[in-house]
């Protein structure tokens, strides 16, 4: 019986902490003058490291740069980076199960974090909240591996 309990699946969520946070506003105060008309580019992206035997962090960056101004003089209103990060306990997982539990599970779980984090600096540098809409990393994951899977085909030859 105690190897059944080594070999079941373990997951925990071990510390979320912020890694690295920024916020920038480069035209103010004189952007608060202007017709708020924003325009908002999000990137988004995950990195994962092991850190011990079944221990990983997992970063989930989102950078947040927001335009205003009709079209054809946008001017850069801010810029906001987060890097929300998490160590997560992960064991007896087979390869594509941890794969998945690192890329889309994980940045789910710090997602809310990061919105959350995003929202307090806009608004603390003067401008009206920004609550970023959820995000589908199952899919994002998904696409990613598929886009992995025909990088790795070789090519038909005629």
């Amino acid at each position: 019986m105690a190897d059944n309990q080594q070999q079941a699946p373990q997951f925990a969520l071990q510390r979320i902490y912020m890694k690295d946070i920024s916020f920038e506003s480069p035209k103010a105060p004189e952007i608060f003058q202007k017709q708020w008309q924003p325009e908002v580019k999000l990137d988004l992206s995950t990195s994962n490291r092991p850190l011990e035997e079944g221990l990983y962090e997992v970063v989930l960056s989102l950078t947040v740069t927001v335009e205003n101004g009709p079209e054809g003089s946008k001017e850069t209103a801010f810029v906001t980076e987060v890097h929300q990060a998490g160590v997560f306990l992960a064991k007896g997982l087979d390869e594509e199960e941890l794969h998945r539990t690192l890329g889309a599970f994980c940045p789910n779980i710090l997602f809310p974090y990061a919105r959350e984090a995003i929202d307090n600096l806009v608004l603390r540098g003067s401008f009206p909240p920004l609550m970023l809409a959820p995000v589908n990393f199952d899919a994002l994951y998904m696409q990613a591996r598929e886009q992995q899977s025909a990088q790795q085909q070789p090519e038909a030859v005629n």
